[in-house]
């Protein structure tokens, strides 16, 4: 995510790397790799030049401190100016009415019957709604079939009416159903546009008028860019939406219309798509988006999509056979599918501080754990349950079952086993306690 941006303003950065203070001239070269790297990432040029002036007068006005590098300062002023820039705070929606109604908009291929889907599991599984999707798109071939897969998937009810073709007669009816059947949100698909085509654009206005939605997303595929930015005003000229939805946001995204859009429409932006499963859909936070384009990482949003899958009641059970050795490959295969679910692995890794950088050229493939459950899946139910009873001979027959090597079941024991002790000592109070006092002490700093 925003790589490109983050190396190019890292080299913007280094132009005041062992300066001992900011003067104009320092600063104004550097803003001038700034605005470019901005450009490159297809800000728009307004919004680009009036941000690199906001973080020059800034930078100007500040006394640099002894302990505090000029970078140090203006990566501070940066991400502070950044966040503003994308909205400074959080804006969430609006979900207080019964049923509150939210209306999406967009380009085709921007992702919006995808979002849909997401946005429905994720007020179901998040807030505790009952939503009703509406299949609203009656143009687009299979977007009603698309919209009733992704509701069974999130096991979310989809009101489809097979036998109209009036998207505006389907929407108001999709809301009668909710209000007869107790949903208390109605997600109302819409169709595509290839442009801003007139007479599409006056439907989907109609369909606001019938409905009178509470919330209006307009979802804009973030690869697009400046176009993204242009295509968000003409929409909110006509609908005057309500929030902007970023998809595709894992994808080789240059930046372009996460940092000009709110600028340009005076729209927040209240959602991102982080990947194709269901539960890549993330609340918006400006001050955590900056911090990953300068590449300081989201530690908030790593805990927060790891406690998003936490089960409290697997994990008490968990902990109980962990302190029995019981732990098993059963465990472990579970264990994996919660890493899983918390979306891109890249992307997850992004977000430790000082790892994005590092791995920005090594490919992390989705499937990186697809051989190690390849092996697991290979085993009996029985082996599973006792990994201790794999022997030679049977991790043979395991890795000709898994389509692996033998090295690679040797390898996966190994670390198994390092992985049950480690886990067996942690989970031991007196071994903790053993482990502290045996820890090296700091002078003046006794544990």
């Amino acid at each position: 995510m925003f790589s490109n941006l983050q190396d190019k303003l890292d080299r913007a950065f280094k132009v005041l790397k062992g300066q001992g203070n900011i003067t104009e001239i320092n600063v104004a070269e550097t803003m001038k790799e700034i605005r470019k790297a901005l450009l490159d990432a297809d800000v728009n040029y307004k919004t680009a030049k009036s941000f690199t002036d906001e973080v020059r007068t800034k930078a100007l006005g500040q006394n640099v401190l002894s302990s505090v590098s000029p970078g140090q300062l203006l990566t501070k002023i940066m991400n502070d100016e950044l966040t503003e820039l994308m909205g400074g705070s959080v804006t969430e929606l609006e979900i207080t009415k019964s049923p509150t109604i939210i209306l999406i908009a967009g380009l085709n291929g921007a992702g919006k019957t995808t979002f849909s889907g997401k946005l429905a599991n994720f007020l179901r599984e998040n807030k505790g709604k009952k939503p009703l999707l509406v299949a609203g798109d009656v143009y687009r071939p299979a977007a009603i079939d698309q919209l009733e897969v992704l509701g069974k998937q999130v096991d979310v009810p989809v009101y489809v009416d097979r036998n109209s073709e009036d998207p505006i007669a389907i929407a108001v009816a999709g809301v009668a159903h909710a209000k007869q059947n107790g949903n208390n949100v109605v997600i109302i698909d819409t169709a595509g546009r290839l442009a801003i085509d007139e007479a599409l654009m006056t439907e989907i206005t109609a369909v606001k008028q019938a409905t009178q939605p509470h919330e209006i997303l307009f979802v804009v595929d973030s690869m697009t860019g400046q176009d993204a930015v242009n295509t968000a005003k003409a929409f909110n000229d006509r609908l005057d939406f309500t929030g902007v939805v970023l998809t595709k946001l894992d994808g080789d995204t240059r930046g372009g219309a996460a940092l000009s859009i709110k600028s340009v429409v005076n729209k927040p932006i209240k959602f991102i798509g982080t990947g194709e499963k269901m539960e890549a859909l993330d609340v918006f936070h400006p001050d955590r988006m900056a911090s990953r384009i300068l590449g300081m990482g989201d530690v908030v949003s790593l805990v927060e999509r790891a406690q998003q899958q936490f089960d409290e009641k697997q994990a008490a059970e968990l902990q109980k056979k962990i302190r029995k050795n019981k732990f098993d490959f059963n465990d472990f295969k579970s264990q994996i599918g919660q890493i899983k679910k918390m979306g891109n692995m890249k992307d997850l890794m992004g977000m430790i501080p000082g790892v994005g950088k590092a791995i920005k050229d090594i490919e992390i493939e989705d499937d990186a754990f697809k051989p190690i459950e390849a092996i697991i899946d290979s085993m009996t139910p029985y082996e599973r349950e006792n990994p201790d009873v794999i022997d030679p001979k049977r991790r043979l027959r395991i890795a000709k079952g898994s389509g692996t090597n033998i090295d690679e079941v040797n390898k996966l024991m190994k670390q198994f086993g390092d992985m049950r002790k480690v886990m067996k000592q942690m989970s031991n109070p007196g071994m903790m306690a053993k482990m502290m006092r045996n820890m090296p002490k700091q002078p003046g700093k006794p544990f």
